[in-house]
C-alpha cells in the first residue's frame, strides 16, 4: 500500500524574481503561496538564503520568514536553509530566537554549509573561503548553545534566543551533513531539487549512522524535489520550460530570472544533459502522472517528508500546481 498519503508535504520557496517582475512582487507572491499552502494542509514553508543572484529575492532570509509567518497562522515557517558559515552563530540565534518568540511553535532553522553565492560575494560578506570546511561542527555547537537553556557559567547569551529551543535541521546535497545529522540525532533534509545524484547514498548514511537524541528517537529524512503539476502532461511539460531555462541560464552564466515558458528549448545536447542532471528528480505532469511518480519516489526514498519546489513564470500556475499536489497526495484518483 502506498505510504504517500501518510507522508508530510511541505513547500520550498526560492523567492523567484521573474523577467519583468520585481522583488516586491515576489514577496507578495510568497505570502500568497504560503497562505494557500496553509489552507491546503502543507506542513512547513521554507525559504533559502542566496546572495547576488538576480532571480532570487530571499537574501535577507530571516526578515522574509518573519514577513511570511506574520501573515499566516498555523503553517511552520523556516529556512531551507541559512548558510551558517556566512554569519556569527550568535546573530542567527538572536534572529531565530526573535522569530520563535514572535511566532511560538512555528519556526524551523534549517542550516547549510554552502556560501549561497559566488566568490566575490563571499568576500563582500567577509566570509573566509575555507569557512564551513572544517569548522561547521563548532559553529553548529555554538549556535545550539545559544538556543538551549542557559548555562550558569555562560558569559554570552542570545536575547532573545536562549531557551527557545528552535528546531534545527541539517541540509545538504552530499554525505557530510547526512552523517553529522545522524551523529547528533537531528532531522536531515536532502536537496534533490537541484542535486539529486547523491540522494540515496546520503539517506543510507543518515539512517545507518543515526543516534537517538533528545530531539529524535529515530531518523527523520526530508527530501526536496521539483514538481511541475498542471491539468495535463503536455501543459506541465510546457510550463516546465521555465525552470529548464533557469538552469540553462545558470550553466551559461547569464541572469536567472524566471522566463516565460516556450514551445521549444534552444539548447545544445550537452546543455540539455546538464540541465537534466540538475532536474533529475523532477516530477512533471498532470494529476495522474504526478500522483504515480510521487508514490514511486516516496517508495524509493522512504522519505518521511517531501518538500516541493515549483518554479513557474505565472503565479496562478504555481498556486494551481501546489493544489494538484495536495489533492493527489491526500485523495485517490477516480
Amino acid at each position: 500500500m502506498s505510504q504517500l498519503a501518510n507522508t508530510a508535504i511541505s513547500v520550498l520557496d526560492l523567492a523567484p524574481i521573474r523577467q519583468g517582475g520585481s522583488a516586491a512582487e515576489t514577496f507578495r507572491n510568497s505570502v500568497s503561496l504560503a497562505q494557500k499552502a496553509e489552507q491546503l494542509g502543507y506542513t512547513r514553508y521554507w525559504l533559502a538564503e542566496h546572495h547576488n543572484i538576480a532571480g532570487i529575492a530571499s537574501a535577507a532570509t530571516a526578515v522574509l520568514i518573519g514577513y511570511v509567518a506574520g501573515q499566516t497562522t498555523t503553517i511552520r515557517v523556516g529556512s531551507g536553509g541559512i548558510m551558517l558559515p556566512n554569519h556569527p552563530p550568535l546573530v542567527i540565534a538572536e534572529q531565530f530566537g526573535t522569530l520563535e518568540t514572535l511566532y511560538p511553535g512555528r519556526i524551523d532553522l534549517g542550516l547549510g554549509r554552502a556560501p549561497g553565492s559566488d566568490g566575490a560575494t563571499m568576500q563582500a560578506m567577509r566570509r573566509n573561503a575555507q569557512a564551513g570546511v572544517d569548522d561547521f561542527p563548532q559553529l553548529l555547537n555554538e549556535l545550539r548553545s545559544y538556543l538551549a537553556d542557559a548555562d550558569p557559567q555562560q558569559r554570552v547569551k542570545a536575547v532573545p534566543g536562549q531557551g527557545t529551543h528552535v528546531p534545527i535541521w541539517l541540509l545538504g546535497s552530499s554525505g557530510y551533513s547526512a552523517q553529522l545529522a545522524a551523529k547528533l540525532g537531528l532531522p536531515f533534509a536532502f536537496a534533490a531539487q537541484f542535486a539529486p545524484g547523491y540522494l540515496f547514498e546520503a539517506l543510507r548514511l543518515y539512517r545507518d549512522n543515526f543516534r537517538p537524541s533528545e530531539h529524535l528517537d529515530k531518523p527523520h529524512a526530508m527530501v526536496g524535489l521539483p514538481v511541475i503539476a498542471a491539468e495535463s502532461d503536455a501543459m506541465a511539460h510546457y510550463l516546465a520550460t521555465t525552470s529548464q531555462q533557469k538552469f540553462l541560464s545558470l550553466i551559461r552564466g547569464k541572469p536567472t530570472q524566471s522566463q516565460p515558458p516556450v514551445e521549444q528549448m534552444d539548447w545544445t545536447p550537452m546543455e540539455r544533459s546538464q540541465v537534466s542532471q540538475f532536474l533529475g528528480a523532477a516530477i512533471i505532469g498532470g494529476p495522474a502522472t504526478v500522483k504515480a511518480e510521487l508514490e514511486a519516489f516516496q517508495a524509493r526514498t522512504g522519505a518521511d517528508e517531501l518538500m516541493i519546489n515549483s518554479d513557474f513564470y505565472d503565479h496562478a500556475d504555481r498556486l494551481r500546481s501546489y493544489e494538484i499536489v495536495a489533492d493527489v497526495v491526500r485523495s485517490p484518483l477516480n
